[in-house]
Parts: structure tokens; sequence; C-alpha cells
């Protein structure tokens, strides 16, 4: 872990294979939080996988980084 930075928990809601990006819903949240797979320990994403991962500030709001399946 980064800094301090706390792990979070939740369920890829959506994501697109052939652009490499996705959703992943957290419980309690209003929004869903983006990730892209260079960010993940996969090369692919299933839909209601559950991951874990650390949420950064991005160019265009929360970002999942370091996402791991559990």
């Amino acid at each position: 872990m980064n800094g301090g930075a706390r792990m979070t928990t939740g369920v890829v809601k959506f994501f697109h294979d052939q652009k490499g990006y996705g959703f992943i819903e957290v419980k309690g949240e209003d929004e869903d939080i983006f990730f892209h797979i260079s960010d993940a320990d996969a090369i692919t994403m299933d839909e209601g996988a559950e991951v874990e991962f650390e949420i950064t500030e991005g160019d265009r709001g929360p970002r999942a980084v370091d996402v791991k399946t559990l």
C-alpha cells in the first residue's frame, strides 16, 4: 500500500474488453469507480468479479488503481 492508503473492495459492474476499461461498484457509495486494465493484476476482467483496490484522484474523478481480483 502507498502512504497509508486504505484498500477498498467492490464488484466489477462493467468492463469493456476492447477498450480496456470498466467500472467498479462499491457498496455504500453513490458513484461507481473507473479503472483501466493497466492498473489491474489481470489482462481482462469479468463482470461480477470481486476486486480489491486503492482509490486515487484521476483527471476525471476517482480512479481505482492497484486492482486485484479476490
